[in-house]
């Protein structure tokens, strides 16, 4: 208490102990009023300083809550957004089984049907999925009343087909038949369903199918198969002319040489060939994160596939070794995996999705048409305690042939 404010206390009390004492005077009544109005003045002085500091408190107590409460760590704790469960499509198939926000999941339907609808939904922030419903939905094709001249339309797999009357063919039984029909160049002419799986023959008053090398002709006289190993494939039998270096790589009604190379030194990351088919990164300085963000291992598969495969159809898996698990003492493995489309993806033929805790799969989810080669490139990320640890890549390359057999 300052010196001024114990005197006048002071002060104060020896006035009223002087009022009060046996043998002494009282004091002056005016005085012991002046003290008493000094008195009450000190006392609301004090009282509003002391509720001045308590708004200045309050007020910059209130603007530290706004500030922490607009920092992003105060959302961290919320739990995130979860979608419902979406079903397969009917005549369809659903990929994706993770339906927190920012998953996908998409749709394909089977041969014959059309998608009417989102093929990719995402779940949203706000607990629900992007697009509209999938729906497969069959295409008439008869609808159009393709057929001609009495001809009755049969709706088939995606497309039409004509029974003709009596003295008409084609097609769309658009050609009155004479006394030999070319039955080979009608259909070729209309773009018709095919007659044959690979080549026609026309012959008096019919026609018959033949099979490219490498195939024989089946009991429904149409349709072509593979021979046995021996007889097809080139690359078992020798019947190849591969160079030295190369890989014979069997496909359908021939055979492909292969050299794949690891990719060029750049900065700190190298490879080296470890086997025709896989490259190994050489060791990474410490202080380069570059190199420790690339590819420990590089992998090349090829894959022979017949044109216009059914889809959705698996094509490879990725998988480790050993099953991860939570990490423990001393382990120094992955305790999880991610797995990912990282290059060569057109048209969105590919999805890779996760079949088990350890293995990611490959699915074509609309068919190729060959001959032709495609090539996409996958990757399985380890992750221990969520600290990123090694990749690895896969480059697949389709080998497409020229017939659907």
């Amino acid at each position: 208490m300052a010196p001024s404010r114990v005197c006048l206390v002071l002060l104060f009390l020896t006035a009223v102990q002087t009022g009060h004492g046996g043998g002494q005077s009282c004091v002056d009544k005016q005085q012991v009023v002046g003290v008493l109005r000094q008195m009450e003045r000190f006392l609301k002085g004090q009282e509003l300083r002391f509720n001045e500091a308590f708004r200045i408190m309050k007020s910059k107590m209130a603007l530290l809550h706004n500030s922490v409460s607009k920092l992003p760590q105060a959302d961290q704790s919320a739990a995130p957004s979860i979608c419902p469960p979406l079903e397969d499509p009917v005549n369809g198939r659903k990929f994706g089984s993770k339906y927190l926000e920012g998953h996908e999941v998409h749709f394909t339907c089977s041969h014959g049907y059309h998608l009417v609808g989102t093929g990719t939904r995402v779940c949203q922030e706000n607990s629900s999925w992007s697009g509209a419903n999938a729906i497969c939905t069959d295409v008439n094709e008869c609808s159009s009343a393709p057929c001609l001249n009495g001809g009755t339309c049969v709706d088939w797999r995606a497309q039409y087909r004509c029974t003709c009357p009596q003295n008409w063919s084609g097609s769309r039984c658009q050609h009155q038949t004479q006394t030999d029909v070319n039955e080979c160049e009608v259909f070729r002419l209309d773009q018709g369903g095919k007659l044959c799986a690979h080549a026609c023959v026309n012959v008096p008053g019919s026609y018959q199918c033949s099979c490219p090398r490498g195939y024989k002709l089946l009991s429904d006289s149409r349709s072509c198969e593979g021979l046995c190993s021996s007889d097809v494939d080139e690359c078992l039998s020798q019947q190849h002319n591969c160079s030295r270096g190369t890989t014979c790589i069997n496909t359908g009604g021939g055979f492909q040489c292969v050299n794949p190379e690891c990719p060029h030194s750049h900065g700190n990351v190298s490879y080296i060939k470890t086997s025709p088919f896989q490259c190994e990164r050489n060791p990474c300085p410490m202080e380069s994160r570059s190199c420790h963000l690339a590819p420990k291992t590089i992998s090349f598969h090829f894959l022979p596939l017949p044109s216009t495969l059914q889809t959705p159809a698996t094509l490879f898996r990725m998988a480790t070794a050993a099953p991860p698990s939570p990490p423990s003492p001393g382990r120094s493995g992955p305790d999880s995996l991610r797995f990912g489309i990282v290059g060569g993806n057109p048209r969105g033929l590919f999805v890779m999705q996760r079949s088990d805790r350890q293995t990611g799969e490959l699915i074509l989810v609309q068919p190729i048409r060959g001959p032709q080669e495609v090539s996409v490139e996958v990757d399985m990320a380890e992750y221990s305690d969520r600290v990123f640890q090694a990749k690895h890549l896969a480059r697949v390359t389709l080998l497409v042939s020229p017939y659907n057999f």
